[in-house]
């Protein structure tokens, strides 16, 4: 699952197969990168028990094709895209979602020079998320981040596969077999209130691992936390103050801090002295106490909004936040006897 703590990028799922048909009709220079056996199975996948295996078959096709074509067509495709941009900077004909999957695949070009991986926007769905929105991704998904500072919570895993973007090992073989080829982007969510307490917003996934909390207090407020039953991380990602108990252990707040609270400590209190000129802003990632009431789920089925950017959902204020400093050694919190 990652928390947008600033404008963030990223790709996640599939698109649904008619897009990826439209986008393979209107960019010859990435269809020229896919096999005809695969352009025709998403072309004849009207049927959605077919569209899983051609989306593989693309994907497989793409993955495998070979270096100087894929590198060949992308500067065709490069020179085209810029060429249309000089040209018509406003175009309107086009929809939405078509013109920013465009400018992402420029901007990935530039960060990833001679990756044909740069064309993954015409098959990855290419999401725009605010500060405080959410999203949750399944295993087995494809997913990658492009821009953007986040909190990312995920339950433990050992076996991240590369394909693209990146300097580090690429296993294709290995991601092509494991991959689930469901489509439609994830849900994006800005988090619900919890315990009574509109500064304190959950982030509950549909899985029982972890979800996360991000609560705010304010300068001149104090801020009790509920006492939590299981083990808890916190994270300050913005502002400063302090936190106390009824057994007067205190610890100072700064960002980049982390701490491990052990299950059943006594309730802490935030507080944030009233002459600072921003809020105290804390991460509490445990395991999920909310499994059964998520906030953050994946839709059943394929999914699809008004061009794909096009989020409807309330915004939780977050401003943006810069690095964060390194945090020193994990401070503990011990529970009462």
């Amino acid at each position: 699952m990652a928390i947008a703590l600033t404008p963030f990028e990223a790709m996640c799922g599939f698109r649904r197969i008619e897009e990826i048909a439209q986008l393979l009709k209107k960019h010859p220079e990435f269809a020229a990168c896919i096999s005809d056996e695969a352009k025709l199975a998403v072309f004849m996948s009207d049927d959605p028990s077919l569209q899983s295996g051609a989306l593989r078959t693309l994907f497989h096709s793409f993955m495998n094709c070979d270096r100087d074509v894929s590198t060949k067509q992308l500067k065709l495709l490069l020179k085209r895209l810029y060429a249309e941009q000089s040209l018509n900077p406003h175009d309107h004909e086009s929809p939405p979602w078509e013109r920013k999957c465009a400018r992402a695949v420029l901007r990935l070009a530039q960060q990833f020079p001679n990756d044909a991986g740069a064309m993954a926007p015409f098959f990855l769905n290419y999401l725009l998320i605010a500060p405080g929105e959410a999203f949750f991704m399944a295993p087995n998904e494809p997913h990658a981040y492009v821009a953007g500072e986040i909190i990312e919570c995920m339950a433990c895993s050992d076996n991240v596969v590369r394909a693209g973007l990146t300097p580090k090992f690429k296993d294709v073989p290995n991601l092509v077999d494991m991959l689930t080829y469901s489509t439609g982007g994830p849900s994006i969510d800005a988090g619900t209130p919890c315990y009574g307490d509109t500064r304190i917003i959950r982030y509950t996934p549909p899985v029982p691992e972890f979800e996360v909390m991000i609560v705010t207090c304010n300068p001149g407020e104090t801020l009790t936390m509920p006492q939590l039953s299981v083990a808890a991380i916190f994270i300050v990602i913005e502002g400063s103050g302090n936190t106390d108990n009824e057994d007067g252990q205190r610890l100072v707040m700064r960002p980049g801090r982390t701490y491990f609270v052990p299950p059943g400590c006594p309730p802490l209190t935030f507080a944030v002295n009233e002459t600072k000129r921003g809020p105290l802003r804390v991460a509490v990632a445990h395991e999920n106490l909310h499994v059964d009431d998520p906030t953050v789920v994946n839709p059943e089925g394929p999914s699809h909004w008004k061009g794909e950017f096009d989020v409807d959902k309330p915004r939780l204020e977050i401003p943006d936040l810069g690095s964060l400093s390194p945090h020193p050694s994990p401070r503990v919190m011990q529970p009462k006897d």
